[in-house]
């Protein structure tokens, strides 16, 4: 089972980030064996971009740097490619045994085929119930790799969701 959800646009930048740690960390104190990662984002202050970490489940102590810092005025993508497939690596290598695997998001990596897409793809192919957060502007990409197959959500039943998907293995 794969679900997915998007804020409204007038969230909060990084809010998908925060409603995923705060979940992740609700389902792990309920003892649930969990994969995945969550992105933590870090303001550098009013002039400089934030630094964002993929903070592997299991492995938090070990964040990893997928942003570069391009210097002032650039405009290019701070996105490190490289960081982020060393990411879904070690996400891949701790799927074994989990009951629920949580990602970031599907973002432009993944639409073209990189980032976390094959973890997610693994994951349905274990029969692993996958949630993560989908930007608007990744909806068309997201569909096209699903083909409708997955669940929209709601943020306020992502908790839900995941307790269910795991009684339904269970039974």
């Amino acid at each position: 089972m794969l679900a997915w959800f998007t804020l409204s646009d007038d969230s909060p930048a990084g809010e998908a980030n925060r409603v995923l740690a705060e979940l992740v960390q609700r389902l792990h104190d309920a003892d649930l064996a969990l994969a995945g990662a969550v992105q933590r984002n870090t303001d550098q202050g009013s002039d400089c971009a934030c630094d964002m970490d993929l903070l592997v489940i299991g492995d938090e102590d070990q964040p990893i740097r997928i942003s570069q810092s391009l210097g002032a005025g650039s405009t290019g993508c701070r996105l490190d490619s490289g960081a982020l497939e060393v990411a879904a690596g070690r996400v891949a290598a701790r799927m074994e045994g989990a009951q629920l695997v949580i990602l970031p998001k599907f973002g432009k990596q993944e639409a073209i085929g990189r980032g976390f897409r094959n973890v997610i793809a693994m994951a349905i192919e274990n029969d692993q119930p996958v949630l993560l957060h989908v930007p608007r502007q990744q909806r068309q990409a997201f569909d096209a790799f699903c083909g409708g197959m997955a669940q929209e959500l709601q943020a306020d039943q992502l908790e839900g969701w995941c307790h269910a998907q795991v009684v339904e293995q269970v039974t």
